[in-house]
C-alpha cells in the first residue's frame, strides 16, 4: 500500500526536526521510502498567533503495516521530538499526519483516513502535488484540489533540502 505522511514543525529549529522525523520513520521495518517532497514554508492555519511552518510530504510504501500501526508509528515520532498537545492547532515541535494509506477509508474514533481536512490544506497539497504529480485524494486529482486553494501561504524553501533516510 502507498502511504502519504505530512511532516510539519514551527518550533525549534525545524529543518532538523523534519530530518530528523523523516529517518525516525524508517527506523523501523515494515516501511520502505519511496520519495520526500520539497520544503516549503507555510503561514499556520487556524489556532493561536504562531510562527510560521516548514511543511513537506513523505511517500512511503508497505505490504505489512496496519494503518493504526501507522499512527502509532507517526504519533511516536512526534513524542521523541517533544510533541506537547496543549492547545488545538497550536505550535509544535513536529507534526506528522498520516493523510492517506493505500485505497483505506476509515471513519474511527483513532483513526480517519483520508485526514479529513487534507484537501482544503495548501502546505499539504503543495508538496504533494510536487513529489508525485499524478496523486489522487478521495477520488479526485491533488493537482485540481489545489487550483481552488489559496496558495500564497506556502512558499518553496529551495536552500533547504531533506536527505533520503539512512
Amino acid at each position: 500500500m502507498r502511504v502519504v505522511l505530512a511532516l510539519g514543525s514551527n518550533l525549534g529549529d525545524r529543518f532538523d526536526t523534519l530530518q530528523g522525523a523523516l529517518d525516525c520513520l524508517f527506523d523501523a521495518p515494515g516501511l520502505d521510502f519511496v520519495a520526500v517532497s520539497p520544503v516549503y514554508e507555510t503561514e499556520p492555519v487556524g489556532g493561536p498567533e504562531q510562527g510560521p511552518y516548514l511543511n513537506a510530504v513523505v511517500i512511503a510504501q508497505t505490504s505489512i503495516i496496519e494503518p493504526l500501526t501507522l499512527l502509532e508509528r507517526a504519533l511516536g515520532v512526534e513524542n521523541a521530538f517533544g510533541r506537547v498537545r496543549t492547545e488545538r492547532w497550536g505550535a509544535r515541535t513536529l507534526d506528522v499526519d498520516l493523510i492517506t494509506v493505500g485505497d483505506v477509508v476509515s471513519d474511527g474514533p483513532e483513526l480517519t483516513l483520508p485526514h479529513p481536512r487534507a484537501h482544503e490544506r495548501a502546505f499539504v497539497l503543495v508538496p504533494w502535488s510536487q513529489v508525485d504529480p499524478d496523486a489522487v485524494l478521495s477520488g479526485r486529482r491533488v493537482a485540481d484540489l489545489l487550483a481552488g486553494l489559496d496558495q500564497a501561504g506556502v512558499r518553496l524553501r529551495a536552500d533547504l533540502t531533506l536527505q533520503r533516510p539512512v
